[in-house]
């Protein structure tokens, strides 16, 4: 891929991401996961299994393991975070599920941003990670043609 292409930047001076990208968590030291760019779901979802929640001084917390490699089940890593909130989504096969919110950074090329992430089990989906509309607004423009610009290939 050219050095024109993954530079290009939309009328409104955002920077051009494809429909999937690398992206990085920081506050986990987690590197270069694959992520779906999905601008039909207003909320982000990372996958995360075996829960435990936790109550601390500051609210409850959870803990979880996170399989960062697509289609992978080595290199567990487990995290914790503070659960912000709460919500309802209806996953894209029509079921609603009440999943904890999470914020943590996240790294998509240049920017580095809190983020918002609903935890769910994704074990049936292709990516660990999708990142919605909530996440992008405001940052990116995606090109439903390309894949990795900003981040390399697969």
């Amino acid at each position: 891929m050219s050095g024109l292409r993954r530079n290009r930047r939309s009328r409104r001076g955002l920077t051009t991401i494809g429909w999937r990208e690398r992206v990085s968590l920081p506050d986990f030291d987690l590197t270069r996961i694959r992520a779906k760019i999905d601008t039909g779901a207003q909320t982000s979802a990372l996958h995360a299994v075996r829960p435990e929640f936790t109550e601390q001084d500051d609210g409850e917390w959870i803990s979880f393991e996170l399989y960062p490699r697509r289609r992978s089940r080595r290199d567990a890593v487990r995290v914790s975070a503070k659960i912000v909130d709460r919500r309802w989504i209806k996953s894209s096969n029509g079921e609603r599920e009440l999943r904890p919110v999470i914020s943590t950074q996240l790294e998509l090329g240049d920017e580095v941003w809190e983020a918002e992430f609903t935890l769910t089990n994704r074990d049936s989906m292709s990516y660990r990670m999708i990142l919605g509309r909530s996440a992008l607004r405001g940052r990116f423009t995606v090109d439903s043609g390309l894949s990795y610009l900003l981040s390399g290939g697969e």
